[in-house]
């Protein structure tokens, strides 16, 4: 079946369903096609069985007008196991027929070829594409899961080291126990074998994308335009290929494409309505870009259809208290996150929601009980007590606790390249310790490093931080200056609720200038 939707999807004429949304159906006993395609936005399903005996292979394959229950087409095949790419290839030339799909002539011939002759090595291919190693990526058989994927499409490559598809598999595969090396090495010779084909393409894509957040010493710029080109060439090839699409969009909003990363992403959830990761990146782009009313009923319409992050790390309780929080409703958020099912096991980011809506509260007592739960891998525990601290008052413990977080960062840092994120993290520290002349080199450094026009996510957190090392220094004027560049951009930067609530602002607080930063973000939410 995934291969025949892979040879259906090459063809641009048709909209078809990625694998990742249609597989829930697969062992669904009691199908109801139109509600099927309801979900999943089309008006054709495709249903059938494989089994195998001995040598032998029985496909049995119907095409349904789901909105009429009416079958359009049925075929029952009984052929040996070595024609079963045969046997893929007539199907989905069959569904493109009786659809009456326009195929060029690139598009027949793409459908037609064998992946490998190698009918062992497309087995091991085969059981790798089928472990699910993201439906519960926080179980402790995950990691085993992930190198056992690892495994058979190294197996499958050693079978058939022409086996171009399986090297973009293993690329893909490598890339999720983090063996960039490896991820990029096996991609390359996807490419040396195949530069005609769309998959070697897409692995050295999503190679530069999720390269650039683990290995801080790349040139990301240069990386997310490499990806960029190797999209392009998706495109033409694959156009409906949603991960190309998410990619894409990913890649986008750090390049300041915030309207067409958005489309990109709006589009990729039409062709994949029940893939989790896209679901949470366009949870994510519509609340950096403060389109809350949008998201809002994106999560609304993903929960009532039992969408794919429902119960999942980024759940809606989750995702909506945060957003409360930044439309400065800490107690809506607060509301939101007691809510959580008891057997909910947090992320960071839930962690990070409950913190900030005890701190936005000014319930002191209660941010340092979220700052002793959390896991000490989900934040820095030193740092929150130290930001606590100062905003009771308690200028001691606050310089104490900051001292200790500095320590801990030059620690833990040792030779690791010193990057934005770095300079912006210990300049806050030394601001909180009074070090004004270093607080202020390292923030402004950290600006210099990563500028909004370099980075358009990250890049307004990294001006905010300078603000707020200003604002701490009691140079007033240069943090209002830096605010006003944020104040409305989309990206990791401060909400209305963070001005408006969060203690770290204080020190600005009463001032003309600092209340018209504040409308305006609120403004700038929708």
């Amino acid at each position: 079946q995934d291969e025949i939707l892979t040879d259906l999807a090459k063809i641009a004429d048709l909209k078809v369903i990625s694998r990742t949304s249609v597989m829930k159906y697969k062992s669904d006993l009691e199908r109801n096609l139109r509600e099927i395609a309801k979900t999943l936005g089309v008006s054709h399903v495709v249903e059938g069985s494989v089994q195998r005996a001995g040598e032998r292979v029985r496909v049995n394959v119907q095409l349904v007008d789901a909105r009429n229950d009416t079958h359009i087409w049925a075929e029952h095949y009984d052929r040996d196991v070595a024609d079963v790419f045969a046997v893929q290839t007539e199907i989905a030339q069959q569904i493109a027929d009786q659809l009456k799909a326009n195929l060029s002539p690139a598009e027949k011939a793409a459908i037609a070829e064998r992946p490998t002759s190698d009918l062992v090595a497309y087995a091991y291919y085969t059981k790798a594409k089928e472990i699910d190693i993201y439906g519960n990526w926080e179980s402790a058989e995950n990691e085993k899961a992930a190198n056992q994927k690892v495994e058979l499409l190294e197996k499958a490559t050693q079978r058939d080291p022409n086996f171009a598809l399986a090297y973009c598999a293993l690329a893909k595969a490598q890339l999720d126990v983090e063996n960039f090396e490896l991820a990029k090495k096996a991609a390359d010779t996807a490419l040396r074998l195949r530069p005609d084909l769309a998959e070697p393409h897409l692995a050295l894509a999503r190679y530069y994308w999720l390269a650039t957040d683990s290995i801080i010493s790349l040139d990301r710029e240069a990386y997310y335009a490499r990806a960029r080109d190797e999209l392009a060439i998706v495109r033409r090839m694959s156009p409906n290929n949603a991960e190309a699409l998410l990619i894409d969009a990913t890649v986008g909003r750090h390049q300041n494409r915030w309207d067409a990363s958005l489309a990109n992403l709006q589009k990729a959830s039409e062709l994949d309505p029940r893939n989790g990761e896209v679901a949470y990146r366009l949870e994510q782009i519509y609340f950096e870009m403060r389109r809350y009313s949008e998201l809002e009923q994106f999560i609304t319409k993903q929960a009532a259809s039992g969408g794919p992050r429902v119960g999942a790390l980024e759940d809606p309780f989750n995702w909506l208290a945060r957003m409360k929080l930044a439309q400065g409703d800490p107690v809506a958020a607060q509301s939101l996150l007691e809510q959580l099912p008891v057997e909910y096991s947090p992320g960071e980011r839930t962690w990070d929601a409950r913190y900030k809506t005890a701190l936005y509260l000014r319930d002191y007592d209660a941010a340092n009980r979220v700052i002793a739960a959390t896991p000490a891998n989900f934040a820095d525990e030193d740092w929150a007590y130290g930001e606590v601290a100062r905003a009771r008052g308690d200028k001691q413990k606050a310089q104490s606790a900051f001292a200790a977080a500095r320590k801990k960062v030059d620690t833990t840092r040792g030779d690791k390249p010193q990057d934005a994120d770095y300079f912006a993290q210990i300049s806050g520290l030394d601001a909180g310790l009074g070090r004004k002349e270093e607080a202020i080199s390292e923030a402004r450094r950290a600006v210099e490093i990563e500028p909004i026009a370099k980075d358009a996510v990250n890049g307004p957190t990294i001006v905010a931080d300078l603000a707020l090392v200003y604002a701490w220094t009691g140079e007033r004027d240069r943090a209002l200056e830096q605010l006003e560049i944020v104040a409305t951009l989309p990206g990791y930067g401060p909400t209305y609720g963070d001005f408006r609530f969060n203690p770290c602002w204080d020190d600005l607080r009463g001032d003309p200038r600092f209340n018209k930063i504040v409308a305006a973000a609120k403004a700038a939410s929708r």
